[in-house]
């Protein structure tokens, strides 16, 4: 009989199973073996038996190793030390299968031979292995040109969509600006030393394909400024049933471009009078649906570069937490000075003023949006205004009276 009858029922359904691959390895892996035993004790016993024993890591570091430690060693001494090691992934998660034959061989050799590829926080995930292993291990994946990522209170590896190697709506090159912000905050990276973690996601266009406003700290969705292209014989095909929407991507053989399209417009700004496609670019919050069902008849503008918002995440008490726009338009030029500055301040600001396990976005919501960004030296952007201001008593402080003084006009007529 199995001693795994829990698992092995999960190998019974429809669907491809971890437990098979796991039981793969473990024909030639002891620690594998006992790590289908422990999550077999886990899955019977309804708690976990991993715990946090203390922090390990490689000579120089401060992160990329998450320590875990099984709470029945003697049990199960195979996962006795069975730590996690992050490798920051190439941008936009392209490799070669020489890359990734290398990274196995290396995983083989010094750990359990699983890993998680790719893991929500974005790295490679290396699975299992002991503290003796852990210098060897990274010894291996250096010498082939591979990092840790982050991990901890730290700049967590950025990661990005594949941008404009394969997108066609991409508004930024996602990729460059992922490696060089891995390159520029490799000390932040490394050495853990903010109040949290800190996340950069890179979106080349408002489709956002890496899910950055809902995961990302600082998310950086590509845009554009001026108006959406249109093909106006493109929209007559689409209405006569010639070109399939979303090139195909739906059930549907057919677009009604007012009843899919112009009447599910969030803001209303698009008209369709059976024959001409109009839209009203001033009231477009580019949410790309129209593109999206549409791509062969509607195209992004041309001037385009990226809006960034800043403070989403899902903490526990509070509940999931989207982003506000913080900087509504910003090119997106190599060597991208602006953008690491800014990076830089808000590290700063968060640094002297935030809480243990305090992110940003908490931190925004603590000290409130003005004194953000009065202190990272940006203009309050329209777009962080929910509602008009209904009361007409405010408070000024000194410095607007200093301002108002030297000339600065509050209301520009």
């Amino acid at each position: 009989m199995s001693d795994t009858p829990l698992l092995d029922q999960l190998e019974t359904g429809p669907w491809p199973s971890f437990v098979k691959d796991l039981k793969r390895v473990a024909a030639r892996k002891p620690a594998t073996r006992d790590l289908l035993r422990q999550l077999e004790r886990s899955y019977k016993d309804k708690i976990t038996h991993w715990k946090h024993g203390g922090i390990v890591g490689v000579l120089g570091y401060g992160s990329g190793i998450i320590g875990r430690y099984s709470d029945l060693p003697d049990e199960f001494p195979g996962v006795a030390h069975f730590h996690t090691i992050r490798i920051n992934q190439p941008s936009g998660w392209f490799y070669t299968t020489q890359a990734l034959r290398e990274l196995c061989a290396i995983w083989d050799e010094h750990g359990s031979g699983a890993l998680n590829v790719h893991g929500s926080t974005g790295d490679l995930v290396f699975l299992g292995t002991t503290t003796d292993e852990l210098e060897p291990t990274f010894a291996a994946l250096t010498a082939k040109g591979w990092d840790l990522g982050g991990s901890g209170s730290a700049m967590r590896t950025p990661s990005c969509c594949v941008g404009e190697a394969r997108c066609e709506y991409s508004c930024y090159d996602t990729m460059d600006l992922c490696y060089q912000v891995t390159q520029n905050f490799q000390f932040d990276m490394h050495r853990p030393s903010f109040p949290y973690k800190f996340k950069i996601k890179c979106s080349g266009c408002p489709n956002d394909c890496v899910a950055a406003v809902a995961r990302a700290d600082m998310s950086v969705i590509g845009v554009w400024k001026d108006d959406i292209r249109i093909d106006q014989a493109a929209v007559a095909a689409y209405a006569a049933g010639e070109l399939k929407p979303r090139a195909g991507g739906t059930p549907y053989a057919k677009l009604d471009i007012k009843a899919d399209v112009t009447d599910l417009c969030p803001t209303i700004c698009m008209k369709y009078d059976g024959k001409k496609l109009a839209i009203d670019n001033k009231n477009c919050n580019h949410c790309m649906h129209c593109i999206s069902l549409m791509p062969q008849a509607l195209r992004i503008g041309t001037e385009t570069g990226a809006s960034l918002l800043l403070g989403s995440h899902a903490p526990i008490l509070e509940g999931a937490q989207m982003s506000w726009v913080i900087v509504p338009f910003m090119p997106m030029e190599a060597p991208y000075a602006e953008f690491m500055a800014l990076v830089g301040n808000i590290h700063e600001w968060w640094s002297e003023h935030g809480k243990n396990r305090e992110r940003t976005g908490e931190l925004m919501l603590r000290l409130g949006m003005r004194n953000f960004f009065q202190s990272v030296g940006l203009e309050p952007p329209p777009q962080t205004v929910r509602t008009p201001r209904a009361n007409p008593f405010f408070f000024w402080h000194a410095e607007d009276f200093e301002a108002e003084d030297k000339g600065r006009k509050y209301i520009k007529l």
